[in-house]
């Protein structure tokens, strides 16, 4: 029987255990009164133990549903703890992806920074970037700038200031390149 746990019973336990709710899924209270989900199934004819997570941040009705997803992967024949530990591992691919412009700028200068001829360029880009790209999209990811940013910040300097907008420019354009080439972006150059 599923739903055996009541949520307010769920709240009061005290006695250190497994505590079951019925489909594979238990409440767990450790010897310090910690709370926490989990997801006990069979596959391969091995047992498996799943945390769904702390009772503090997933309620019986959320742990219900996970539980409910957990054995449907298992009817289809995945592992629910494969498939987490995969999902895991995209998004932390995703999250080492999504590079702000500033930190795409000092890879960008990095690399590059030999084949200058003298340190006063290194410094030229370092100055232009940090100064009118880095308020307005240094801490934007990159693969979020668009040409409305780059506008925003151009045209407060495109009149007065025109050959060093010129510049900022092309920089702006030739990091945005080199962060689409290693595929921290997709997509047009604005």
């Amino acid at each position: 029987m599923i739903g055996k746990l009541k949520a307010m019973a769920v709240l009061k336990l005290r006695t250190p255990g497994m505590h079951a709710d019925g489909g594979g899924l238990y409440l767990h209270v450790s010897v310090t009164g910690a709370k926490s989900w989990i997801y006990r199934y069979m596959l391969a004819g091995r047992r498996r133990d799943m945390g769904l997570g702390s009772l503090n941040t997933i309620s019986l009705a959320d742990a219900r549903a996970r539980a409910a997803d957990c054995r449907k992967q298992c009817l289809e024949g995945t592992d629910p703890l494969t498939h987490k530990k995969i999902k895991m591992r995209a998004a932390k691919a995703d999250a080492a992806k999504a590079l702000t412009f500033q930190e795409c700028v000092d890879a960008y200068i990095e690399a590059h920074a030999p084949a200058w001829k003298n340190d006063k360029h290194i410094s030229q880009w370092t100055n232009t970037l940090r100064q009118y790209a880095g308020p307005v999209m240094g801490a934007l990811p990159v693969k979020s700038i668009d040409l409305a940013l780059v506008l925003k910040v151009l045209e407060p300097i495109w009149l007065t200031k025109s050959e060093t907008a010129s510049r900022l420019r092309g920089r702006i354009e030739s990091v945005l390149d080199w962060a689409a080439v290693r595929g921290y972006r997709t997509g047009e150059n604005p």
